[in-house]
């Protein structure tokens, strides 16, 4: 398995843009069309955030399913959904443009013409690709988790039927990547997961052509601001920029761990550990291989807690939301630490990749490394004997 950090998925936006009923000015755009077979039905227009959706402004449509919203003209370019019983139409804006949409109640998602900008012809055709993506993301999962699938095949699986976005995404982004295209195609993600990971090596060249771009051609955005400084820090972790302190005082004080749990309560690894063989699981819920490496993970959780194992496991992952999301209905002890990458815990435990675990026995003796599955598996199986 492929060992990477990944950052949770930039969703898209942030400014909120002002939504007026006034007639078209220079200083405006416009989002109309026509929705068929959408009477009595509400039709919203929402504003996509960094850290939320929100809805702007709505209507209820008329037997003919004629909407028009307007907007003021953003500083630079935003990023808006229509959303028609949970079905969305993704939007980008980035002047006064009027945009026209035309589509069907019933396919409100998937059929539907868009026009007026070029951007948002492409963003549709990438939004066709993820749906497909995330259909077969499902279907492999579910295989996956009936048992139906290995894990090493369903990576291999997962891989393949990214791709087609992965490759329409690329193009995008190298012929364009100061466009509102080329960010949306690089920050989308399936399952809270980013298809394009900034914390591997080749996936790191996309996001810092359109980091780099945005910071150039659109300084005052905070869009550009955040995305080009995930940029830069995972850049520096991939180069591993990072110096290791040396600790000459006592190896067990030194390595305890304190952090909080879910419930917003410290969990001391001395503590919930003693007397039990502990796995110390560096992690990140937002990894692509996260899933197939939980489904492990609970495995050998079921076979040998009862016998006196325990899991510790700490998320790097950024985000606190997302983080208590991830692990809510794990089953051994969950623990976040929101310094992320820059945690002093990984220089005390020299970790330069995520995920790697460590292996402490009952007398609470560190005595094992484990940096891949199939060591972590025999390893386990060994000290449980």
């Amino acid at each position: 398995m492929q060992r990477r950090i990944i950052t949770q998925i930039l969703s898209i936006g942030l400014l909120l843009g002002i939504f007026v009923s006034c007639s078209k000015d220079k200083h405006s755009f416009t989002i109309e069309g026509v929705i068929e077979n959408a009477g009595d039905q509400m039709l919203y227009l929402e504003n996509v955030g960094t850290t939320r959706i929100t809805r702007i402004d709505s209507v209820k449509l008329t037997a003919d399913g004629k909407f028009r919203f307007q907007g003021e003209r953003p500083a630079t370019p935003e990023f808006y959904r229509l959303n028609l019983n949970q079905q969305w139409i993704n939007i980008a804006i980035d002047s006064t443009e009027t945009i026209n949409v035309q589509g069907k109640s019933g396919h409100f998602a998937t059929d539907y013409s868009i026009e007026g900008s070029v951007e948002n012809e492409q963003i549709k055709a990438l939004t066709l690709l993820l749906i497909q993506a995330q259909s077969e993301y499902r279907r492999l999962k579910l295989r996956n988790e009936t048992e139906d699938l290995s894990a090493g095949l369903y990576a291999g699986e997962l891989e393949k039927a990214l791709e087609p976005y992965r490759t329409a995404a690329r193009q995008y982004i190298y012929s364009a990547p100061m466009s509102a295209t080329a960010y949306f195609a690089l920050l989308q993600q399936i399952d809270h997961l980013l298809i394009f990971d900034p914390y591997d090596k080749a996936d790191s060249k996309a996001f810092g052509a359109v980091a780099n771009s945005w910071h150039q051609y659109y300084p005052e955005s905070p869009r550009s601001t955040q995305l080009y400084n995930l940029f830069t820090s995972a850049l520096a972790y991939l180069r591993k920029d990072r110096k290791i302190e040396v600790h000459e005082g006592d190896s067990r004080q030194w390595l305890d761990i304190l952090l909080p749990a879910i419930d917003g309560k410290n969990k001391v690894l001395s503590e919930t550990g003693a007397g039990k063989v502990t796995l110390i699981d560096f992690t990140s819920y937002a990894m692509k291989e996260s899933p197939e490496r939980t489904i492990l993970l609970n495995e050998l959780y079921a076979a040998y807690h009862a016998k006196g194992f325990e899991i510790y496991q700490i998320s790097v992952d950024p985000e606190e939301h997302f983080w208590k999301n991830a692990c809510a209905n794990l089953p051994w002890i969950c623990v976040w630490d929101q310094q992320s990458i820059y945690s002093e815990l990984l220089k005390r435990y020299n970790v330069s990749e995520i995920p790697t675990s460590f292996i402490r026995d009952r007398s609470g003796e560190i005595v094992k490394r484990i940096e891949s599955d199939d060591q972590l598996k025999k390893e386990i199986a060994k000290i449980m004997l």
